[in-house]
């Protein structure tokens, strides 16, 4: 029963620790798809206006921005398809093929998992802190900040392999990611998706997320190590020193 327990103990701590990772990382991807500065900044450092321009379709920065800013509002509805209408010499036309719309639904599905998942480590998190302070009254904090030292230093080994594979080969891992993630090819889709969203887009947008992701590592990793320092010292025992005169 002891062994059981133990083993139980064990596993429900790896448990933790790869939680701690994805709710860091589902946390940062949600900031960053949410954050429409984050949009404009691609847009400008790209040329995505001027880019739009020479494909025929003349935008304000108020309008490329509300498009940005619709995507935004989609991702986070209730609606299956997204549908954008822009005019262009006085005639309203919508701004997204079938097709894209179809890639833009199964973006969606992604970002929506990913909220998911943020949710669901969020949970097992507070959950396993919950339990350990009723299992573990006397060395509660020690053995948190433990599982928060491992999850934030695995979390800062995998953003710094991603961000020397973003460096390196950007163009591999974008092509990987799309046709794991996705069942048909409409990312490729001709029309404005992709004058709107360049490739090097997201090339800033997964460093972006990485610095946050370690960023958030390095806070929580620090906090808990901090703590595992100040308190070494009352861990360990004071034992009674023997004087000869006492033997």
């Amino acid at each position: 029963m002891e062994m059981k327990l133990k083993v139980t103990g064990i596993a429900a701590k790896g448990l933790f620790i790869l939680c701690m990772l994805i709710l860091l990382v589902s946390a940062s991807l949600g900031w960053v798809v949410n954050s429409l500065w984050l949009y404009q900044y691609g847009a400008e450092k790209n040329n995505v206006r001027q880019t739009l321009a020479y494909s025929g379709l003349e935008l304000t920065d108020l309008e490329l921005e509300r498009i940005y800013a619709g995507l935004i509002s989609y991702f986070n509805s209730n609606e299956e398809y997204i549908s954008l209408t822009v005019v262009e010499a006085g005639q309203p036309f919508n701004l997204f093929t079938p097709e894209e719309t179809i890639h833009f639904k199964d973006v969606k599905g992604l970002i929506w998992l990913d909220y998911y998942l943020l949710l669901g480590t969020l949970v097992y998190v507070l959950a396993y802190a919950g339990v350990c302070r009723f299992w573990r009254k006397r060395r509660y904090w020690r053995h948190l900040a433990w599982g928060v030292v491992g999850g934030g230093g695995i979390t800062l080994a995998l953003m710094l392999v991603l961000a020397l594979g973003i460096h390196f080969g950007f163009r591999q891992l974008f092509d990987q990611f799309h046709l794991l993630f996705f069942r048909n090819f409409y990312y490729s889709a001709e029309g404005f998706m992709l004058l709107l969203f360049p490739e090097p887009f997201f090339n800033y947008a997964a460093l972006f997320c990485a610095g946050i992701t370690s960023g958030l590592a390095l806070i929580l990793g620090g906090i808990a190590g901090s703590y595992l320092l100040l308190t070494r010292s009352k861990t360990i025992p004071d034992y009674k020193k023997t004087t000869l005169t006492e033997l």
